[in-house]
């Protein structure tokens, strides 16, 4: 599990990333992402969740943000650490939930940050 500190909690980190960021998005997932700002402590990246009801009663809300914590965290090294990320998950993210294939939210996550510019395509291990 991520350490505390590198998760968004506070309203005000979200909305300054919203507002002063940039985004990009997929079928599955919106990101915003933004420098931290100078005086920030520590130069890791920290990342902020937001799953909608639209997606499902509470145990498939969990269980999504696990996985892109989860996936966030295995990405982590390969991405510039004075930012700040968050993730917003669209309801098209339940097919993948669903579907045989259990790499697909990885792979929705990895594009997100591919189609950034944050992660160079083809590093996967």
């Amino acid at each position: 599990m991520p350490a505390k500190r590198s998760r968004l909690t506070r309203s005000s980190d979200f909305q300054r990333v919203y507002r002063q960021g940039s985004s990009t998005a997929s079928r599955f997932l919106v990101l915003h992402y933004f420098a931290q700002p100078a005086g920030a402590v520590g130069a890791e990246p920290r990342l902020g969740l937001s799953v909608s009801k639209k997606l499902g009663g509470a145990v498939v809300r969990n269980r999504v943000k696990r996985l892109l914590r989860e996936t966030f965290r295995e990405c982590a090294a390969e991405l510039p650490g004075n930012y700040d990320y968050v993730l917003i998950a669209r309801p098209q993210l339940t097919e993948l939930l669903d579907g045989p294939d259990k790499g697909a939210v990885p792979a929705a996550v990895r594009d997100v940050f591919e189609r950034a510019e944050l992660l160079q395509k083809g590093e996967r291990d």
